[in-house]
């Protein structure tokens, strides 16, 4: 029986603003939609935390046994500066200051993305589309919309008319916003706009002749919004109806609040079940920003090559520290934040490497099961992270008692007690045992593949204890085998 049928998982759900029972629209299968990153620059720490946070949302779905798509986009178009509809688009502002191709800007950040995110152990998305590789399927929803009367042309270029739309609608219901609010406090355009109110956003704008990424429309030559390409992504990979659509805090209004306006408008449909929104990331007590130098990139964290740490740090223990608060929490990060973290990261490391040296005894003196709930409980009440790490390191308590002879467990509740522990450590929160990473890799890959032959001796002789044992005990320290048609391999 898949785990997904023996659990209940509540998430928060941004749209309802309450925590509701997860059931996806297809049994056994999730869709999850997240906005990516707009590659024009080195992915900074506060992104990095957000698509942190659904990486572990994908790795506990994983674990549940659901088949996940799991779909995050690049932008690599049409994100204007301050995340207006006029201006200077992002990518194109940066290649006119480096004198480069946009798209060489583009696969620059793209790199600089996935060797950030490499570097923390994230797990690849399903699918990662790009925006410049959608442009047909955004076309074909700005004729819909045009088609139905909820957009308009103006000049080459073409607006969602949020007033027409919010007539049969409610335009406003994710941010919790009310459009006339909106009109109440919103400047006149004085005739420099082609938009016929301040609300309205761009599905297609018209190129200026300097403005170097275009494509032909039936409109003009140019490029579509920016809110628009995360529809025209997320519907084409996880359909018109999808189960979660996750992005930073900062994205739920305009672009999810657009996203939202442009998929009912084409299809009628409410899109997504359950939108997910995770917190930002301060500084010492303040907010990141370039402009007041208050920002710290990940990499600098791992050489130690800025002014707000005493010394590098892992990237691992950066993880840890991340995921000891929810998600959905505000987290400061500061020197003394880190520290304690790596403290608590080698603590945890540390027992799951005694965890392989003890043996087991034919009593028990630790409620397996009500500890495997309450890790359970934790994850299953929106991915509470930072109360599993306080169910685990009741798990280190006890592995140390255990070191020490002061408590026992039978060899199944021991067995079942370490494939937890492997579990929630290393599959869910993603951590990494640094001690086997930062060994030498030839001589452990000859000290695993020598555990393999034996295993596989182990059980050409029938031993299956011993064969069991090598496994369990390999898992335990991170090391992951897989029995194939061509023999066995390992990953770590």
């Amino acid at each position: 029986m898949p785990l997904y049928k023996q659990h209940s998982l509540k998430i928060y759900n941004s749209l309802s603003g309450e925590k509701e029972v997860f059931t996806p629209i297809h049994e056994g299968n999730v869709g999850m939609y997240v906005c990516g990153p707009t590659v024009y620059s080195n992915v900074h720490l506060g992104n990095v935390r957000t698509f942190m946070s659904f990486d572990m949302i994908f790795r506990y779905f994983k674990h549940l046994d659901y088949k996940v798509r799991y779909v995050r986009n690049i932008t690599d178009v049409g994100h204007m500066v301050d995340d207006i509809d006029e201006g200077e688009d992002k990518i194109a502002k940066k290649a006119r200051l480096e004198q480069l191709e946009p798209m060489e800007i583009v696969q620059r950040y793209t790199v600089d993305f996935h060797d950030i995110l490499d570097k923390f152990n994230f797990l690849p998305p399903s699918i990662e589309p790009t925006a410049t590789g959608h442009i047909i399927e955004q076309i074909e929803i700005v004729k819909v919309i045009l088609e139905k009367g909820l957009a308009y042309e103006s000049n080459g270029s073409v607006y969602f008319d949020v007033v027409k739309f919010n007539e049969n609608n409610h335009y406003g219901k994710l941010s919790g916003r009310n459009i006339e609010d909106m009109m109440a406090n919103s400047r006149d355009l004085d005739g420099q706009s082609d938009k016929k109110n301040p609300q309205d956003f761009a599905l297609w704008k018209k190129a200026e002749p300097e403005h170097i990424m275009r494509w032909p429309s039936p409109w003009s030559d140019g490029f579509p919004g920016w809110h628009l390409e995360c529809t025209a992504m997320s519907t084409k990979y996880l359909g018109n109806h999808f189960d979660i659509h996750g992005g930073g805090m900062d994205l739920k209004f305009p672009h999810h609040e657009c996203e939202i306006a442009q998929n009912e408008a084409a299809t009628g449909n409410t899109p997504v079940n359950y939108w997910m929104h995770a917190n930002m990331l301060t500084l010492n007590g303040k907010k990141m920003a370039k402009s007041t130098g208050n920002n710290i990139l990940p990499g600098e964290i791992l050489n130690g090559d800025n002014e707000f740490l005493s010394k590098a740090f892992s990237a691992s223990v950066a993880r840890f520290f991340m995921m000891q608060a929810h998600y959905r929490s505000i987290l400061d990060f500061s020197d003394d934040a880190i520290i304690a973290a790596e403290k608590g990261f080698n603590r945890l490391m540390e027992a799951m490497d005694n965890l392989v040296t003890i043996d087991f005894a034919a009593a028990s003196s630790l409620d397996i099961r009500a500890w495997e709930d309450s890790c359970y409980e934790a994850m299953n009440d929106d991915f509470n992270t930072p109360i599993l790490i306080a169910n685990l390191f009741e798990g280190v308590r006890f592995i140390n008692l255990m070191k020490d002879g002061s408590a026992t467990l039978s060899e199944t509740d021991l067995k079942h007690f370490s494939k937890l522990m492997h579990a929630f450590v290393f599959e869910v929160l993603g951590l990494e045992n640094e001690k086997l990473l930062n060994g030498n890799n030839d001589k452990l890959e000859g000290v695993i593949n020598m555990l393999i032959d034996m295993r596989n001796q182990a059980r050409v002789n029938k031993d299956f204890t011993l064969s069991d044992q090598i496994r369990d005990r390999l898992i335990a320290l991170g090391i992951q085998l897989k029995d194939g048609k061509e023999g066995t391999s390992f990953s770590l």
